[in-house]
């Protein structure tokens, strides 16, 4: 630890600034793993004590039940985006892997956002297509939830990227 201190010492001002970055952009990552997993685990509980307590020639026993399936790989993405996320493993990435690993997230985020949308969409087109289905109950409960899960999803990842994006900022100033 002494031996980066006086590192640090040794690089132009700016620069000494990107351990303090790559710390503060891995806890922000860390901290948007625990929101979805908040998510995940509240809908599991809501979700799962209905889906239990509904009958499954209702709307909402379909719409329960998809969200708990969703939920729970919600929740897998969320433990394993936490465990990834190293906060104090950070400060010894270059400007250029720091860079690397800003822009490759953000795209992760864009790359979601737009599956979000389509999540929603496809939510419209099973509601949309319920009548004409053997099952149209399923089909709507279903779309109800991608729905909710798609526009959850979708506010979470824009959010994410638009607070997310401000360390892109602190990090392109130390290039110039």
């Amino acid at each position: 630890m002494a031996l980066l201190c006086l590192l640090l010492t040794l690089l132009p001002a700016p620069l000494a600034r990107l351990p303090a970055i790559n710390h503060s952009r891995e806890l922000l990552a860390e901290q948007g793993m625990a929101v979805l997993g908040a998510w995940a685990l509240l809908n599991l509980l809501v979700s799962g004590y209905y889906v239990a307590q509904s009958d499954s020639r209702t709307e909402g026993r379909w719409f329960h039940l998809m969200n708990v399936s969703w939920n729970v790989v919600n929740a897998v993405l969320a433990v394993v985006g936490m465990l990834r996320a190293h906060p104090g493993d950070v400060a010894s990435l270059t400007l250029a892997a720091s860079l690397a690993a800003q822009f490759d997230f953000e795209k992760i985020l864009l790359l979601n956002a737009g599956l979000d949308v389509a999540y929603i969409a496809v939510g419209s087109w099973l509601r949309a297509g319920a009548p004409r289905h053997a099952k149209p109950v399923r089909q709507l409960g279903f779309g109800r939830s991608l729905w909710v899960q798609g526009s959850f999803l979708l506010l979470f990842d824009l959010g994410f990227y638009f607070v997310y994006h401000r360390h892109a900022a602190e990090l392109l100033a130390l290039v110039g």
